[in-house]
């Protein structure tokens, strides 16, 4: 079965370099009023563990459809006019965890992110033209309003879609760790071979490693960010009320070295940890619960 043509088309927004300008002066904007890091890293989602804006989008979007049930039932004009109200105030929030996200990402995804915003703002504007109308008396043109502001969030929402499903934006990019390392212990290398205080890569079983030595201990992390990838190894080390850390060198989330927990987004999902031992002068880890 081929791809819709739909999906061709929003392929090629990934290619339309000509929505870079437009990317980056609205990115500077949205960093400039969302400025504080506690306030980024609650809209990116860092204490829930995984984005925000997929969930607050249930509020809005949920509200309009049903809003769009009841227009069709004659008699039910007021409960759908406070939904369509619920729904477009409920919107201001999701897109501000929306935007927070999309400017921490990849170009390729940032033009199909605003292309995606752009939709939803505009089914935010026919909505909010509804309820003008609706005010007004004049029922039927808010409904038509309301229907056309459903038909551009849908289609929002399918360009959402292949920013998260087909592009990978906001999921984990460590999920496959657990899956593809090997059960039981596995040699490292050598204590000596080791730097103190220095990030290293290192690769086992043909994954790579964020190595990290404190003295006789040995901090190993997945090496690859769990936000976008990022090689953590070129990050910068971070001490951080005594516990080391590694901040990404592409968006910045950090992570702590002992634990993986992730102390600052947008990363949401923590790096996976690997136990490791010292044992005649060799390294040897493990990675808990691998398959």
């Amino acid at each position: 079965m081929k791809p819709l043509p739909a999906f061709e088309l929003v392929a090629r927004l990934e290619d339309a370099d000509w929505l870079d300008p437009l990317a980056k002066s609205v990115g500077k904007a949205v960093r400039k009023v969302v400025r504080p890091g506690w306030v980024r890293d609650l809209l990116h989602g860092v204490p829930l563990g995984h984005p925000v804006h997929p969930l607050a989008v249930q509020v809005p979007v949920g509200a309009w459809v049903s809003a769009a049930v009841l227009d069709a039932v004659p008699g039910n004009e007021t409960a759908a006019g406070m939904l369509v109200g619920v729904g477009t105030a409920a919107a201001v929030p999701a897109a501000v965890a929306g935007f927070t996200d999309w400017t921490q990402l990849h170009s390729q995804q940032q033009r199909v992110g605003l292309v995606h915003a752009g939709a939803n703002l505009t089914a935010t504007g026919l909505y909010a033209a509804s309820l003008v109308e609706r005010a007004r008396g004049r029922r039927a043109s808010g409904k038509v309003l309301a229907y056309l502001g459903l038909a551009t969030v849908s289609a929002g929402g399918f360009l959402g879609g292949h920013l998260t499903y087909r592009q990978a934006a906001g999921v984990n990019h460590t999920e496959d760790v657990p899956h593809r390392f090997p059960s039981g212990w596995q040699p490292l290398g050598q204590l000596t071979d080791l730097v103190e205080g220095k990030l290293e890569q290192r690769t086992v079983a043909g994954l790579p490693l964020l190595v990290h030595r404190e003295g006789d201990k040995v901090n190993v992390l997945s090496d690859v960010c769990s936000h976008l990838s990022g090689p953590l190894h070129e990050g910068k080390l971070k001490d951080r009320d005594g516990d080391p850390c590694v901040v990404c060198p592409w968006h910045r989330s950090t992570f702590s070295l002992r634990s993986g927990e992730v102390l600052a987004g947008p990363a949401t999902a923590r790096q996976p940890r690997f136990e490791a031992r010292v044992s005649g002068g060799a390294v040897e880890i493990r990675l808990p619960n691998a398959d």
